[in-house]
């Protein structure tokens, strides 16, 4: 039985972003009302789900928060471009937008701050 997911969404991108990803699991059904839903996605629910993603600069985009996380685990800037298969340069430019969203200055701070905010799993 196929969970059947309502989308209660305004933002037409953010509607088709969460529809997408839904449609890629065969257990989720999109239905067109909430009568019809066993599940509701509000606006609401979307701007919880992730705790701190949200920061003071805009959102951290996948790759930010991967960078984010590698600098967790106490990988250098050479390890995480080997890691991710980018260059030095570009690890680089992905912590320095995390410093700037996060309003940091410092890789330390950016992880206590993705660790309290949820973004760094412990």
């Amino acid at each position: 039985m196929k969970l059947r997911v309502y989308l209660d969404l305004s933002n037409a991108v953010t509607r088709r972003r969460v529809a997408a990803l839904l449609r890629a699991d065969g257990e989720v059904a999109l239905v067109g009302t909430a009568e019809d839903a066993d599940l509701v996605v509000s606006e609401r629910v979307v701007a919880t789900a992730a705790p701190g993603a949200v920061a003071r600069g805009g959102a951290l985009t996948a790759r930010e928060l991967e960078v984010l996380r590698l600098v967790a685990r106490g990988l250098s800037n050479k390890e995480i471009a080997a890691d991710l298969r980018i260059t030095t340069h570009t690890v680089k430019y992905h912590l320095a937008a995390v410093l700037e969203k996060l309003g940091v200055r410092s890789r330390t701070e950016a992880v206590s701050l993705g660790v309290r905010k949820g973004l760094v799993p412990l």
